[in-house]
């Protein structure tokens, strides 16, 4: 048996597991007959390495998987603590949104219970959930307050980024009459999330090539209406794939560039910027014993001078998040990790006296 007869095998096995929609299976079958009768033509193996790549695609969806949800507001909110701090209004606002999903979640278990409907649960849950924006300068924590949304629910995380994206069709797909033909990125998050129904990043929507900016957010129109994701069309998989039980979240810098009609699919939350002292507990609580844990170093292996903080806080200035802070404290340990490394000590202390020894910006 040849190698490509053990493909077209196992890609049956596939498809006989994937659940996939039967007018679906029956244009992949077709494309698998296809390429049996096309094996000894040699002209013909590019053509068979489409049909190939377009068959794993189908059958790595997720037409049926999904994660169970866990709508516990006491563990969310002591997720939201570990991860975050200070952003007090914001976690309120997180909290309330969790709450409403888990009251639609018990009003959703017992219509089912009570009706033959087959409507899904979660299909529900998603229908009636608000799209969170979350608003705020760079380095405030968006991105991460989207991830603890995810692991307080227990759902998968992906992220697809907005910024710098330049054809609608990135989201979309390309049709595979086209050489360069490639599915688009929220079906490759999807895939990527192994489940139908994670919480799924719009990170800086705000931030697409300007000459593209309509036909995005046109996609995004789809993407975030109830009415229309539940049949969302990728060129290149030619066939509707059910997107209502996605929670998805955004993040913009600001929603000058946002289109109206986008906007008014979701609820901003606005992301304040810290203060200085708000940035020396992040840093003293969260930044250093994370970046210690990630560089190998233990615990005490590095000790800083209180009278220093407020200069680590802001080395270039006024910075409304913490980047520029987290990468400070990231040098500060890379230097103090290849000290141990050389056998020079195993543990620093960090004045304003030695800080250059430290810090060659300082």
């Amino acid at each position: 048996m040849s190698k490509l007869s053990d493909d077209v095998s196992s890609l049956r096995k596939k498809v006989a597991e994937a659940h996939i929609p039967p007018d679906l299976e029956a244009r992949v079958l077709s494309n698998i007959e296809e390429i049996l009768r096309l094996e000894g033509d040699i002209s013909a193996r590019v053509h068979i390495e489409q049909m190939l790549d377009y068959i794993e695609w189908v059958v790595s969806l997720p037409w049926s998987e999904r994660t169970k949800d866990t709508l516990d507001l006491g563990k969310a909110k002591e997720i939201l603590e570990k991860h975050h701090y200070g952003l007090a209004p914001v976690k309120e606002r997180i909290l309330e949104y969790l709450a409403v999903l888990s009251l639609h979640s018990q009003k959703g278990e017992v219509e089912k219970s009570a009706t033959t409907e087959s409507r899904t649960v979660h299909g529900i849950i998603a229908r009636r959930a608000p799209i969170l924006c979350l608003v705020g300068l760079v380095g405030t924590g968006k991105t991460t307050l989207a991830k603890s949304i995810a692991e307080a629910m227990g759902r998968r995380f992906v992220r697809i980024p907005f910024g710098g994206m330049s054809d609608a069709l990135d989201l979309r797909g390309q049709s595979r009459v086209r050489p360069d033909a490639q599915i688009g990125l929220v079906l490759k998050g999807l895939r990527y999330a192994g489940s139908k129904n994670p919480v799924m990043l719009l990170d800086e929507i705000d931030r697409v090539a300007e000459h593209a900016r309509g036909d995005i957010m046109g996609v995004l129109v789809e993407l975030l209406d109830p009415e229309q994701n539940a049949a969302f069309t990728d060129h290149y998989l030619d066939q509707p794939f059910d997107l209502s039980q996605v929670l998805f979240i955004a993040t913009a810098n600001n929603t000058t560039n946002i289109s109206t009609a986008v906007l008014d699919r979701l609820e901003p939350i606005q992301m304040p910027s810290y203060t200085d002292e708000e940035k020396i507990k992040i840093a003293k609580d969260y930044v250093l014993p994370q970046v210690l844990a990630e560089s190998g170093l233990t615990p005490d292996a590095l000790t800083i001078d209180e009278n220093l903080w407020p200069t680590l806080v802001r080395p270039l200035g006024y910075d409304a998040g913490i980047r520029s802070l987290e990468r400070t404290v990231n040098s500060l340990c890379r230097k103090v990790a290849r000290l141990v490394v050389e056998g020079k000590g195993k543990q620093f202390h960090v004045s304003q006296d030695n800080i250059k020894e430290f810090l060659e910006t300082y």
